[in-house]
């Protein structure tokens, strides 16, 4: 009796203790668990993959992000897409990269064999959401490899108005160097240009001749295109070279000593005879403007005034009588840039002009 008093209290403490252990097994199991899906999560899983090719963007390595499996793209792929120009590669690079930050993984979605990963971010200080396709790309040992089913690369098709170089996040560019058509590219003609996604491109303009500035699009669609038109506006150094070539020509038709100079908005008719050679001046000269005219630049009508001084010969009676008289007109004209930069200034008749550098 004194045995079995005695073996009871251990057998029940040794269930206790196998129950424990048990116990501490599964949760160590548990924690294994965890610890391994925080590790795919963090390091391993599509939304890690995604992480990282952002995290090159943030620090402007536009090389490697372009080295990352499915981000590089070619002419069949843009085909597919709709994209049928072909696209400057010149904004892949880290100068052309606009600050991107505050990174976080909204969603991951698995439906046959893709992942969805959705992201939020500031891109220039703008807030911003996009959806990357991602597919696995084999193993690497145990762990899986991934790659981008749809490339994050997308377009921005630019028309530039009144301006042959801008720059995009600071970054300079030449029409003929990126149009698919080189140097002979149109003033019009859109410019296809391959941007990565997501990112804020602003294009601003800054040259003798014209400005503009704040104009941008956030790209936050791959293989999207995106059109951007700016429109530029003329500097006040271009404006006061018109103005000057203006008066210049103006004060040059006043040297012609006939009632109606050749090519001139200006002029008097009479019906009578001449008894002296006209003298022409101009007492209110035109204040110019330039407006954008498609491509190129216009001068709005403006309003001046001429003065003639003449001797007239009646045809009826012989009686000569001196005119001294002011002459209202208005002028206007075309401004052409030419492919090295000046720019050709017709005034009224499009037979005269006056070239400015």
């Amino acid at each position: 009796m004194d045995h079995a008093e005695t073996t009871a209290p251990r057998r029940s403490r040794l269930g206790a203790d196998l129950a424990i252990l048990a116990l501490v097994g599964v949760l160590l199991i548990a924690a294994v668990g965890a610890g391994i899906s925080t590790l795919y999560t963090s390091y391993y899983g599509p939304s890690a993959f995604v992480t990282r090719y952002l995290e090159l963007l943030s620090a402007g390595r536009a090389a490697d992000a372009l080295r990352v499996p499915g981000v590089a793209i070619d002419s069949a792929t843009l085909e597919a897409a709709g994209i049928t120009s072909s696209p400057s590669e010149a904004l892949l690079r880290a100068a052309a990269l606009a600050p991107l930050t505050d990174v976080s993984v909204v969603s991951e979605k698995t439906a046959d064999a893709r992942t969805s990963v959705t992201v939020s971010y500031e891109a220039g200080g703008h807030a911003g959401k996009t959806t990357f396709q991602v597919e696995q790309d084999g193993w690497a040992g145990i762990a899986p490899n991934w790659r981008f089913s749809t490339s994050p690369l997308a377009v921005i098709d630019l028309t530039l108005r009144g301006a042959d170089r801008f720059s995009v996040n600071g970054f300079e560019v030449l029409r003929g160097q990126i149009s698919p058509a080189g140097a002979d590219a149109a003033p019009l003609d859109p410019l296809p240009m391959l941007v990565f996604t997501p990112g804020l491109y602003a294009v601003s303009v800054d040259t003798a001749i014209s400005t503009a500035s704040g104009m941008g699009v956030l790209a936050d669609t791959p293989l999207a295109t995106t059109p951007l038109d700016v429109q530029t506006t003329p500097t006040d150094d271009f404006v006061a070279v018109v103005q000057q070539r203006v008066e210049e020509f103006l004060t040059q038709c006043a040297t012609q000593e006939v009632l109606q100079p050749t090519a001139c908005p200006f002029g008097l008719e009479v019906r009578n005879r001449l008894a002296s050679l006209p003298e022409w001046s101009i007492t209110v000269q035109p204040k110019v403007s330039v407006a954008p005219d498609g491509a190129q630049w216009q001068i709005p009508p403006a309003s001046a005034v001429a003065h003639i001084e003449v001797e007239i010969k009646s045809l009826f009676d012989g009686s000569v009588e001196s005119v001294s008289e002011d002459v209202p007109f208005q002028v206007d004209g075309t401004i052409t840039i030419l492919p090295d930069g000046s720019a050709s200034i017709r005034v009224g008749s499009p037979g005269e002009s006056a070239p400015q550098d």
